[in-house]
């Protein structure tokens, strides 16, 4: 026993277990803390119609909401933020609102809009949010105040309450649901999970192509193994995202269409997340995965599928904008379900890809040079290197 205790193997096998066991726990309790401490982050749209009842209505949303805030003029402008996930929750208040209240046979309508296309969490928070505005505040503050108004003009308690009562059936309040997914927590849970497995994948698959490329640079000259390497990249990235999506379109189907452009959204992710890996296992070697998994787990924060940026803090809302899975998450989202902004997401991916392309290169010309002067220099003296030892898998 006391043996494999101090064996060099045992020794780095429990400091990777105490080490990543600290990174998942100190990741997940400082992202998911943001639940639900940062909801105020989340934010309601306006649209107010009406001049009269309509902004006593918004000042009480201003005052009470524990959401931002913001108005808009234009109900079509202020469904395409909601779209585009840049707003959380659309409440419309027509320019008849007032005039309805005020005449006999007629109901007010107040519509809340929720985009559906989001994290569970984001929906139920503002469909409790659109509950509590439309049951306690909305009617509540209406049936008080219109009570009080005919009490004060000596109408007696029981004909009040009778005529409180049928002004508050005067109001009614109406959810629109959008892009709305299929049933099933397996589909709630899709973009996460899709886009993960295309990503660990990845992760193992480039500590093993690099120690590849470092034996057969020597046999097929730098440049020469390191492009045919992105060739490999590119065709893999081609062909095996199409095994995780048949599988999870013959449990759930889509249409043709959107089968394409999941193959195309995942292709582009597993090229990104290869050639992003790839940064530190060039740098470090096996020891690359010291790296590579914090920023996994990471990204299991930052990547939109439980809250969405706003909400993240700071650091991982920074994680987002810089690696794969936060773009590869909205995009499933609106192959699958619908939303906006699809060009800026896969803009923001390809660029992911690209510039983990350009650090690659840079790395592999700055190392691979140094290797070179170092054999070249073996060579003069007469002495042969011995051929460095290949990463081993963990």
């Amino acid at each position: 026993m006391k043996s494999f205790l101090k064996h060099k193997g045992i020794a780095s096998g429990i400091f990777m277990m105490v080490f990543y066991q600290v990174v998942m726990i100190v990741i997940f309790m400082s992202g998911y803390s943001a639940i639900p401490k940062n909801v105020d982050q989340l934010t309601v749209s306006i649209v107010n119609e009406d001049a009269q009842y309509g902004d006593e209505f918004v000042k009480q949303m201003q005052e009470q909401l524990p959401l931002k805030v913001i108005m808009d003029d234009s109900l079509d402008h202020a469904k395409q933020q909601l779209d585009d996930r840049s707003s959380h929750l659309l409440i419309h208040i027509p320019a008849d609102f007032s005039q309805k209240l005020s005449e006999q046979g007629e109901q007010a309508k107040l519509a809340f809009f929720i985009n559906q296309s989001n994290p569970a969490s984001v929906v139920s928070t503002v469909q409790s949010v659109a509950d509590q505005i439309s049951n306690q505040m909305s009617s509540q503050l209406l049936a008080q105040s219109t009570q009080g108004a005919l009490q004060s003009l000596n109408v007696p308690e029981e004909q009040s309450k009778q005529m409180t009562e049928a002004i508050q059936n005067k109001f009614a309040a109406s959810i629109v649901m959008t892009n709305q997914p299929p049933a099933g927590m397996h589909n709630q849970m899709a973009p996460m999970f899709l886009t993960m497995s295309i990503y660990a994948a990845a992760m193992i698959y480039s500590m093993m192509s690099i120690g590849a490329l470092n034996e057969l640079k020597s046999k097929l000259g730098k440049w020469k193994a390191f492009l045919s390497l992105q060739g490999v990249n590119v065709l893999l990235s081609l062909i095996l995202p199409l095994i995780g999506i048949s599988i999870y379109f013959a449990v759930q189907g889509y249409g043709f269409e959107t089968f394409v452009h999941m193959w195309l959204t995942q292709s582009l992710e597993m090229f990104a997340a290869i050639e992003f890996t790839s940064i530190f296992c060039i740098l470090l070697g096996q020891a690359g995965m010291l790296v590579n998994l914090p920023i996994l787990l990471s990204q299991t924060v930052s990547n939109g599928a439980v809250m969405p940026q706003d909400m993240m803090p700071g650091f991982f809302k920074a994680v987002s904008h810089i690696t794969p899975m936060f773009y590869n998450v909205q995009l499933i989202y609106n192959n699958l379900f619908g939303g906006g902004r699809t060009g800026y997401y896969v803009l923001g991916l390809a660029l992911v890809a690209v510039g983990a392309l350009v650090i690659n290169t840079v790395i592999h010309a700055i190392k691979g040079g140094k290797s070179e002067a170092v054999q070249e220099a073996s060579e003069l003296s007469g002495t042969q290197q011995p051929p460095a030892t290949q990463p081993i898998m963990m």
